[in-house]
């Protein structure tokens, strides 16, 4: 006998403010599986996908927040967001901010929120609109963690959920690190097919070459955090910041004769340079994010 308790369990219902892509996105996934969504958005007719498919449209964003304790709000910045909820009663809401902003945003929204009576959640979303509802996307929380703990199961129904600490301002700084990593691999992947670009050699068939070697060495990530965390920034290392920077020289002359600029690379070359030129020859480049910090 197959137990229906779960499949037939009223689903919570949830308000959303901003219906653009993204936030169109996770309204279907919430409307997919069955939870009751009221919407609201600035230009109401960008609502109209979401209705089309069961969800109740509100005149304002106040009367949408009235509509249910739970509110998701996805616009397009944190002005955004207080503009939306200047004259909206939060008193006994539970407020999830999935828009994008720094952590310095997020704190002072969190305390905004408190102030009118709401708890407060902030989320990093590390997908595309297209991503949602597939395995893969996932959103970062920080916040108010009975809150998190209170909706989890709704929360991850347009994707997965990762909740790192109760500082609000923690999803936005995971969220901004995380994309400075891939912009990071984006400008390296950049300046490789650059280096390749007319030459004859088929950018898929370099791409086949490219990516599993991407993905062995981003591995080594795992090393550095390692390093961070013992302090020791020497014992174990194969390829010493002494021996990479000497053969830096290689990698510009080749950017030379591709008739490449090397503006992706010379910064990070130089700041090898900069902690060779302390005397941390014998490390590798772990080192480099000491010498990152200006405070």
């Amino acid at each position: 006998m197959t137990d229906t308790s779960l499949s037939s369990a009223p689903r919570t219902p949830l308000t959303l403010l901003g219906t653009g892509a993204m936030g169109t996105a996770l309204g279907r996934a919430w409307l997919a599986a069955g939870h009751p969504l009221t919407v609201w958005n600035r230009t109401p007719a960008r609502t109209a996908a979401l209705t089309a498919e069961g969800a109740v449209a509100a005149g304002s964003a106040a009367e949408a927040v009235a509509a249910n304790r739970l509110v998701v709000a996805c616009l397009l910045d944190d002005a955004s967001v207080g503009t939306a909820l200047d004259s909206a009663e939060l008193a006994g809401r539970d407020l999830v901010n999935l828009t994008t902003g720094t952590p310095a945003d997020a704190r002072e929204r969190a305390a905004w929120a408190e102030k009118r009576g709401a708890r407060f959640l902030d989320g990093g979303i590390m997908a595309v609109p297209p991503m949602i509802g597939a395995p893969g996307a996932f959103v970062l929380y920080s916040g108010h963690r009975d809150l998190f703990d209170e909706h989890r199961d709704t929360l991850a129904v347009p994707a997965g959920t990762e909740y790192v600490g109760t500082d609000p301002g923690l999803a936005a700084l995971h969220d901004v690190a995380l994309l400075s990593g891939m912009y990071g691999m984006f400008a390296g992947v950049t300046h490789a097919f650059a280096l390749l670009r007319g030459t004859g050699v088929a950018p898929g068939d370099f791409a086949a070459l490219l990516v599993p070697w991407l993905n062995a060495m981003a591995g080594s990530a795992h090393q550095t955090a390692e390093r961070l965390e013992s302090g020791d920034y020497t014992t174990g290392v194969v390829s010493t910041l002494e021996m990479q920077v000497a053969g830096t020289d290689t990698l510009l002359r080749t950017a030379g004769e591709q008739g490449v600029s090397p503006d992706l690379l010379s910064p990070f070359l130089e700041l090898m340079r900069r902690r060779l030129a302390d005397g941390h020859g014998t490390e590798d480049t772990t080192g480099l994010v000491d010498l990152l910090r200006t405070s």
